[in-house]
Parts: structure tokens; sequence; C-alpha cells
């Protein structure tokens, strides 16, 4: 039975949340935040600083868009989604350094970190539920 030292060290090896990407981005981290959702889901809302790369489409086209000596951190819709499991999976069969963002993009927005869509910035609302609410 693995202990739970290891297990835990181990999970954090290979995930994030959206409050440590934030301070990441806000930090100059060097890392490629990616979005793996469908083109109408990105057009309808994702995260700023985020890239569009559809799960599906990682391995025809990773090697071409990304480096490879950067961490990747990928996510999907929310927590009741697979997608960006799957995605890190292809990242990882492809070499890269991944991480899957949990939560995904739902706790990105509900957090109230800034998210735009097709046409520019929305208005970010913060959820009392996950985030602490300040005036």
């Amino acid at each position: 039975m693995t202990d739970a030292l290891s297990y835990f060290t181990a999970k954090l090896e290979h995930e994030t949340d959206a409050s440590d990407v934030y301070a990441a981005q806000r930090g100059g981290d060097r890392f490629v935040l990616v979005d793996v959702r469908s083109d109408e889901a990105w057009a309808q809302g994702h995260a700023v600083g985020a890239i569009h790369l559809p799960h599906q489409e990682i391995t025809a086209r990773a090697a071409a868009e990304l480096d490879r000596d950067v961490d990747v951190v990928v996510y999907c819709w929310s927590p009741g989604c697979n997608g960006g499991t799957r995605a890190a999976i292809e990242f990882a069969k492809l070499g890269y350094r991944v991480r899957e963002m949990i939560g995904g993009f739902e706790y990105w927005a509900r957090e109230g970190y800034a998210v735009e869509n097709a046409h520019g910035p929305l208005t970010r609302t913060y959820d009392p539920l996950v985030a602490v609410v300040r005036s």
C-alpha cells in the first residue's frame, strides 16, 4: 500500500489548481496553459493567457506548436470532465512535462480569474462558495 506522503507528493507533481496557475501567471513562471475543449467551448469563454489545442488534436499539433522544454498545464470544463486527463496523457506520451488544472475552466471562472471569449473580456464574478469575495 502506498503511504500518504508518497501518494500526495506524487499527486501534486501531476496536478495544480486555478489559484496556483493564476499565481504562476502573475509571477512570470514559464509554462503554457492549454484549453483542450472544443472550438465552441473556447469561443464561449476561456482563461485569459490560455492557448487552444483540443485534446483530439494534441498528437498532430503539439510538436509543431509547443516547446517541449516548457511545462504544460491543461484544463477542460470542470471536475465532471475527463478531457483534461485525456489531454495530459497525450502530452505525457509525447514527452512533455504536464499537469492538469483540477476544477477546470469552471473553477477558474468561479474563483474570479480573468475570462474572455471570441468578443473580448467577460465580466469577472466571484462565487462565494469557492472564493473569497472582496469588495
